[in-house]
């Protein structure tokens, strides 16, 4: 696929806001036939530009998690730590993401945990036991400000 323009940015955009909006409406917004909408959108899910489609889900109302951010410092940055640190991170669905940083901590990675105590049980049998790590450094969310819509857009 070519490199997006503007108007499929602007349906990207229009789909993170409500991935329910009708085809019609879509193509309305952008100024486009139905037809070509749905084209765009379809060329986008073949390029893997669309990986999914995902619901919201208000934790309120369905069982919560939190989402824990996590900084990790290697020992050693050198490419055969790199690679022992990232199979055992592979070994392990507890860890949603990880990310390969810049900066601070050499990976960022993601746990959803159902309350401090699972995550004590994270950290002490997965992340403190992984090859080469030097330091832990972690966080909990209060709330995914874009995982929810606001209260006007329902």
């Amino acid at each position: 696929m070519a490199a997006l323009d503007a108007i499929d940015r602007n349906i990207l955009r229009l789909l993170r806001l409500d991935a329910r909006v009708s085809n019609a409406k879509l193509a309305s917004e952008e100024g486009l036939s139905p037809s070509a909408c749905l084209r765009r959108i379809k060329l986008m899910e073949q390029a893997g530009v669309i990986r999914g489609y995902t619901a919201l889900v208000d934790t309120s109302q369905a069982e919560a998690s939190i989402a824990v951010i996590i900084n990790i410092t290697l020992e050693r940055q050198t490419e055969e730590h790199l690679d022992r640190f990232e199979a055992a991170v592979r070994k392990h669905p507890e860890i949603k993401e990880c990310f390969l940083m810049t900066g601070g901590s050499d990976y960022l990675l993601r746990v959803e945990v159902a309350n401090p105590g699972d995550f004590e049980r994270i950290h002490k049998d997965i992340l403190s036991t992984m090859p080469g790590v030097l330091r832990i450094h972690s966080s909990f969310s209060i709330r995914n400000v874009l995982a929810t819509r606001p209260k006007g857009l329902r």
